[in-house]
């Protein structure tokens, strides 16, 4: 989200590896929502070759049930604690759109840290490669560890993680996630509610703007656990001349009605 327009994985870390925010009191226990060792076992399970072609030749890919109903229940449940949050953005303060949407602190939450601990090293791969391509120089390690040491090196100490909310009449502009020097350009997002039965409208779109052509959208179908990965700010695209970058942005239209949930799991951290 635009946190950089404010005053803009560590779940699996050892302790000392964790920013600490001396601001926090004590933290209640969250729920045992799904191990690390499941989450691992259920992304090496996916099928990244797949994955990355359709990431390659659309900016995104659909990844079909990767939480579960009660995984997503219970993830939404926790946007009313407070104490797990670092900040809460209301998106009609800042012009991003209508809804609200607040960033974790560390720790993160088990599911959320494994799934960034998880998904990364299958991306890693196609993230490289697609710097190469578009000659950029940036190389990422193979381990998200590493990565995020780099951003805290840097000063992208925030975690970025984050659960959006949406009600009728909300929705969230075009818009990039970057938030600081490195950022890693793939991300992901998880649909926690249910198309149809909890909320109307609120697609998830991309927009892909080429250059000296018209800008192509993209409306990705989501039902409740389905995850979208897509790029976060540029990706290669390869035409008669060879390869050049393309701009992405990325949003949800208007919800007719309910309430909407998305997890939201960005892998660099912020300034």
């Amino acid at each position: 989200m635009q946190d950089s327009a404010l005053d803009t994985q560590a779940g699996l870390f050892d302790r000392e590896e964790q920013p600490h925010n001396p601001r926090k009191g004590r933290r209640e226990s969250t729920p045992v929502i799904a191990s690390p060792q499941a989450i691992a076992e259920r992304v090496d399970a996916i099928d990244w070759s797949r994955a990355a072609s359709e990431l390659d030749a659309h900016g995104c890919a659909l990844l079909t049930g990767l939480l579960n109903a009660e995984e997503c229940n219970a993830l939404s449940a926790l946007y009313p604690r407070d104490d797990l949050y670092r900040s809460r953005v209301v998106m009609a303060r800042h012009g991003f759109g209508r809804g609200e949407y607040k960033y974790f602190d560390y720790p993160l939450p088990d599911v959320v840290g494994a799934l960034r601990t998880a998904v990364y090293p299958h991306l890693a791969p196609l993230a490289n490669s697609w710097n190469e391509t578009m000659r950029i120089d940036v190389r990422f390690p193979p381990i998200h560890a590493d990565f995020l040491r780099r951003c805290h090196q840097a000063g992208q100490l925030r975690p970025t993680p984050l659960i959006l909310q949406y009600a009728a009449g909300d929705f969230n502009c075009l818009h990039q996630d970057l938030y600081g020097e490195h950022v890693f350009p793939i991300q992901l997002a998880i649909l926690l509610s249910e198309p149809g039965k909890d909320f109307t409208g609120g697609e998830f779109v991309l927009t892909e703007q080429r250059p000296r052509m018209q800008s192509r959208a993209e409306v990705v179908p989501l039902r409740k656990g389905d995850a979208v990965m897509f790029a976060v700010h540029h990706r290669p695209v390869q035409g008669t001349r060879g390869a050049y970058r393309v701009n992405m942005r990325h949003g949800v239209s208007r919800l007719r009605s309910g309430h909407r949930h998305t997890l939201g799991v960005i892998f660099h951290d912020a300034k």
